[in-house]
């Protein structure tokens, strides 16, 4: 059994835990984090709690993570290209159009699929029979760098630094329109939207996010970015690109509009990732190329 115990801020108080805990760890799902509160896993100031429990000033918040189950979504033998493996860690670089695990109508040919084939049973399993050796995501569209863990140990090692926003990511992208400063930082809290549960939205009462953003080149009416995340919300980089009025080429989530042109969801890749090794205690930091179609893309900018 393992243990994570939270600090509640003053932003914090009168949320209620459940979603204070799916804010704070991210690594974790919702719904597995709501299991967790059901079987009384969940404490304030050492009392189990309910999912409805709202927040006081002062209160501790502790929430007990079980042994993991045993995995039982099926191994498939999916090429994955591979930046960087050891005992602990697996580092994929990510094709666009892959789900990073299995979900409703994604059940097969994910990430987690993969996986399996390639890891057998050396996995982490806390996120449960779904999530094998995830500790974070990237969207289905996104390409690039993702680290997967192959024990408990390394999971929690990088759920930790996840959680203190210690892991370094650096993604490219190219949005609609031109960016006139030649660098900025979008700070803007962010929450599930409330007139679409399947959007993130830009929210007073949502959880602190913040972006920073460095022009690379403009390419008439679009700008090619560098975006550093200081913290790491659901679609974050997708929902502040669209809040300043520059949303992601391809992204018809949060831009509104299709573009004519034949894309396959948002231009963005994640192309750096850095953190302290769960073993070595060494900062590690890799980067995956600039995928084909995104490179085409800029050369054909250029032209015009």
């Amino acid at each position: 059994m393992d243990n994570f115990e939270i600090k509640v801020e003053e932003s914090d108080i009168d949320k209620r835990i459940d979603v204070f805990l799916a804010m704070n760890l991210e690594s974790f799902s919702r719904s597995y984090i709501q299991d967790l509160i059901k079987k009384g896993k969940a404490c304030v100031n050492k009392k189990a709690v309910k999912a409805n429990y709202r927040l006081k000033d002062g209160d501790s918040v502790n929430l007990a993570i079980p042994k993991p189950e045993p995995l039982e979504i099926l191994p498939e033998n999916i090429p994955l290209d591979i930046v960087y493996e050891d005992d602990d860690v697996i580092l994929i670089n990510k094709p666009k159009g892959m789900v990073v695990h299995p979900a409703a109508g994604h059940y097969s040919g994910t990430l987690v699929n993969a996986l399996l084939y390639h890891c057998k049973d050396n996995l982490s399993g806390i996120n449960g029979v779904l999530r094998p050796g995830i500790v974070h995501r990237i969207d289905m569209d996104t390409t690039g760098i993702i680290i997967a863990c192959k024990n408990d140990n390394a999971h929690q090692h990088i759920a930790k630094q996840l959680a203190e926003h210690s892991i370094t990511r650096k993604y490219v992208a190219i949005v609609t329109g031109n960016i006139k400063d030649d660098e900025g930082t979008v700070d803007a809290p962010i929450a599930r939207s409330k007139n679409d549960r399947k959007k993130m939205a830009v929210d007073k009462d949502g959880k602190r996010a913040v972006t920073h953003y460095k022009v690379l080149e403009r390419l008439n009416n679009y700008t090619y970015i560098e975006c550093v995340l200081e913290t790491g919300r659901t679609h974050q980089i997708r929902v502040h690109m669209s809040y300043i009025h520059h949303p992601l080429l391809g992204d018809e989530v949060y831009s509104g509009k299709k573009e004519n042109m034949k894309l396959e969801g948002q231009c963005l890749h994640a192309k750096v990732l850095g953190f302290i090794h769960p073993r070595t205690n060494e900062y590690m930091e890799f980067e995956a190329p600039v995928p084909d179609y995104f490179n085409e893309i800029l050369r054909k900018f250029r032209k015009n």
